[in-house]
């Protein structure tokens, strides 16, 4: 590592910029609600705003993976700068559908070119300890997402007798003080190039690796994982708020668990192996979930706990596996699993906006029209019924949901026993 990089502040500068990724999460979470209020908008405008940071993602960090080792990791962070303090300054003067929509893809496309930059960057700043670092870097995440949802709860000012934030602009506009910081941050410092240019694997040798049926099956495994992740903890106040007065504390508490998680994940990752700490994350994963979708009361928070150490390190450690076990598949092999996870998402986000809107529409009288039931002028009668229809059809969602961690757990079981009899191979003596 040449004596003018400085890895321990590009290091802190890529957990800020990860920060303004996780605090666009959590303060969005908190305030779809609100914005379903004042614009008018249905479940299914609000799933397609939100999954449009989904595939902007994707769209982003894969564009960026095969870009990164041809301009450098720098110019991508300068770009994730702009298009987020664009998105962020969009969404604080949105009118409607359509400046949300295009606000939060602004802000989606700033998260993916961050991930692109990001990951390899740590790769190549510590590439003696990648998956603890990955982790360690990961915990931004729901550290932002935690730092989001309190933000909205303890500094939004509510419409009198409603849930709704009457200064929700101001909360939005908060991310820009992060965002300025981790732009000065990198356009000061000077960057590695990536572990795959530095190494001496040419471009022939990365695309051959992505071949390999075993990156294969993490692509397609990394589809699970997100949607896991990601659908639930952003739509968790969406779907519970019917079933507890602190849905959005339920998120709050499983996102402070993962943030912990990842904070220790060194000795969880040595102890487990890769492979073990996956199918471990999708059975705590799939419990969660299922009490999640089972439970009201207190029991709300245990499942959130569960939850919480289930999903923890998913993410982080499906990418420090495929830079550990396939290393060769570099820069590019990262991103596209970053960026599969977040298409994942954004389509299963459209869907099931769509199917939430028709769960609450059948649960409601025969006939009766969900938009004239959440109007202003409906009887209390008619917002009874409308609750107790959204009480009934977020854990439906939640219970569809519980169906992918358990695949999952099929999955990583057989992963965790191949590459446990793969390991005993190689260590075989030779006779």
């Amino acid at each position: 590592m040449p004596a003018s990089i400085q890895r321990n502040k590009l290091f802190v500068a890529s957990c800020m910029a990860l920060l303004v990724t996780s605090l666009s999460f959590g303060i969005r979470a908190g305030l779809l609600d609100t914005w379903k209020h004042s614009f008018g908008l249905t479940q299914e405008d609000a799933g397609i705003i939100t999954s449009t940071a989904f595939w902007g993602f994707p769209l982003a960090i894969i564009i960026g993976g095969f870009i990164v080792d041809i301009i450098g990791m720098k110019k991508l962070l300068v770009g994730a700068g702009i298009f987020h303090l664009a998105g962020i300054l969009l969404t604080v003067f949105a009118t409607g559908f359509w400046t949300l929509f295009f606000s939060t893809l602004l802000i989606g496309l700033g998260n993916g070119l961050v991930e692109a930059a990001c990951n390899p960057l740590v790769a190549s700043l510590y590439p003696e300890n990648k998956t603890t670092r990955l982790n360690y870097f990961h915990l931004w995440f729901p550290g932002g997402i935690v730092i989001g949802t309190l933000i909205v709860r303890f500094f939004g000012v509510h419409i009198p007798d409603t849930l709704y934030m009457a200064n929700w602009q101001i909360l939005v506009a908060v991310m820009l003080i992060p965002t300025i910081i981790y732009g000065y941050l990198f356009s000061k410092l000077d960057f590695p190039v990536t572990e795959r240019v530095s190494s001496g694997v040419s471009t022939s040798e990365m695309y051959g690796a992505l071949i390999n049926p075993l990156f294969f099956l993490m692509i397609i495994l990394m589809f699970g994982t997100a949607i896991t992740e990601l659908f639930t903890g952003q739509w968790i106040d969406v779907l519970l708020k019917n079933v507890s007065d602190n849905a959005l504390l339920l998120l709050t508490i499983e996102t402070g668990v993962m943030v912990l998680g990842r904070a220790f994940a060194g000795p969880v990752v040595h102890r487990l192996s890769p492979s073990g700490v996956l199918l471990f994350s999708a059975i705590f994963g799939a419990l969660g979930l299922y009490l999640l979708g089972h439970s009201t009361g207190n029991m709300l928070f245990v499942g959130a706990l569960i939850f919480g150490i289930g999903v923890c390190y998913f993410w982080p450690t499906m990418l420090g596996f495929v830079s550990e076990n396939l290393p060769k598949t570099g820069a590019v092999g990262m991103n596209l699993m970053g960026g599969a996870g977040m298409f994942a998402v954004s389509i299963y986000m459209i869907f099931m906006g769509g199917y939430y809107d028709r769960l609450v529409a059948e649960k409601l009288p025969a006939g009766a029209s969900v938009s004239a039931y959440s109007a202003p002028d409906a009887t209390p009668a008619m917002a009874t019924a409308l609750n107790d229809a959204k009480a009934a059809a977020g854990p439906a969602i939640i219970n569809v949901t519980l169906v992918i961690p358990i695949i999952l757990i099929i999955a990583f079981a057989g992963l965790f026993f191949y590459m446990r009899s793969k390991k005993k191979v190689a260590v075989q003596p030779a006779y």
